[in-house]
């Protein structure tokens, strides 16, 4: 009897005879005793494509910085902290508690990032809900579940303060209604992903939504099933040589907007095992062209990635007589990405596509080396009518 109750003392006072010590209490993903040596993080997500943000990690927070918040904007920093965990000195930085538990959102591209984490039931504001394409969001705006804040690309200030989401989330841009809100206590967060030059940079922006609703293990599941896909495409098409050439983009207001080669679409296209005569601009915008340039350098070309609603080939010409001179008009094989529409206009190549890269080069690849892809029905392209 001694020895026993020597060895049950013994255990007690080394190891507690496998029974752990009480660990710090975190009630509702919230800390309710802090512990400073506890890493209240232990998944955390690795940004390995984006450049247009970053992730440090701290015990009980995470340091965001966006970069370039808009177009020539300054680096902006945000504390993502655990809430109940004690505020940490950092100047100048926004502090968010996480996880957040509701959401305003300046564009459709955060609607994909919380349906993938299963986090849909957060929306709780958007800024405008005409472009609104996926069906579980507006089955939320239809039961009055998501308050619209903005119209005509202003934002009503007053509607947001009242309804005190725990972040309001940019689309990449500034306005000036986003002082208003910061002065009201609001924390406003930068998502540019837009900014991004290349589909899998864009599409990792994910793990910022995740870093604010805590979903940091489902975010990398995600993403690098999207990795994954978007990799084996490109492998696919990387053997067929030569390249073949194509004719992307579009007339308007007189100018041809031709995808420079080191942007995003330039991105897809030659990842696409595709080549067109502005492939080699090392420029990550849009280049402004006359007609007369795109004709003599791209008129043979037969198949044309147009950036327009058009129907019918009709429709092509109608816009532009001078569209009947190009190749591929002639052969028909004119694509579009508005296959899937929203109710009100919305376009999901614009809301789902920048989240889903590998379901955009599938179409590309589908269109350009059809060989590679028999059988394969197109998710965001369509082929215009005759």
């Amino acid at each position: 009897m001694r020895l026993a109750l020597s060895v049950l003392l013994l255990c007690t006072l080394v190891a507690g005879c496998a029974t752990p010590l009480p660990a710090p209490s975190v009630s509702g993903n919230c800390v309710s005793e802090f512990d400073a040596d506890r890493d209240y993080f232990p998944v955390k997500s690795t940004v390995k494509h984006a450049k247009n943000f970053s992730l440090r990690y701290e015990k009980s927070y995470q340091v965001l910085t966006v970069d370039q918040p808009f177009p020539n904007g300054k680096p902006e920093t945000y504390v993502l902290l655990r809430c109940g965990a004690p505020r940490p000195d950092i100047a100048g930085a926004v502090v968010v508690e996480t996880p957040i538990r509701s959401l305003y959102s300046g564009s459709t591209t955060h609607l994909p990032l919380l349906a993938d984490l299963g986090r849909l039931d957060l929306l709780s504001g958007v800024e405008s809900t005409s472009y609104v394409v996926s069906a579980d969001a507006r089955a939320r705006i239809d039961a009055g579940k998501v308050t619209e804040y903005g119209a005509n690309n202003t934002i009503d200030a007053e509607k947001v303060i009242v309804g005190t989401p725990d972040v309001v989330m940019t689309g990449g841009t500034d306005k000036p209604e986003y002082a208003a809100l910061r002065n009201a206590g609001i924390p406003v967060i930068a998502n540019a992903e837009w900014l991004e030059a290349t589909p899998l940079g864009r599409a990792e922006w994910l793990k910022v939504m995740a870093a604010l609703t805590g979903d940091e293990q489902k975010a990398g599941e995600v993403f690098d099933r999207i990795e994954r896909d978007y990799q084996a495409v490109v492998a696919k098409a990387a053997g067929v040589q030569p390249k073949t050439e194509v004719l992307p983009g579009s007339l308007r207001q007189g100018a041809w907007n031709m995808p420079a080669g080191g942007s995003y679409a330039g991105t897809l296209l030659r990842d696409a095992g595709a080549t067109y005569p502005w492939a080699d601009s090392p420029n990550t915008g849009t280049l402004q062209l006359s007609y007369e340039e795109i004709y003599a350098k791209a008129g043979t070309i037969g198949v044309w990635l147009v950036d327009s609603p058009w129907q019918t080939l009709a429709d092509a010409r109608a816009a532009d007589p001078r569209h009947e001179q190009l190749a591929a008009v002639g052969t028909g094989r004119v694509w579009t990405h508005n296959k899937v529409v929203g109710p009100q206009g919305g376009n999901d190549y614009w809301e789902r596509g920048v989240t889903r890269p590998d379901l955009v080069l599938s179409d590309l690849v589908a269109i350009i080396h059809p060989q590679l892809m028999p059988g394969y029905e197109t998710t965001f392209y369509r082929q215009v009518g005759r």
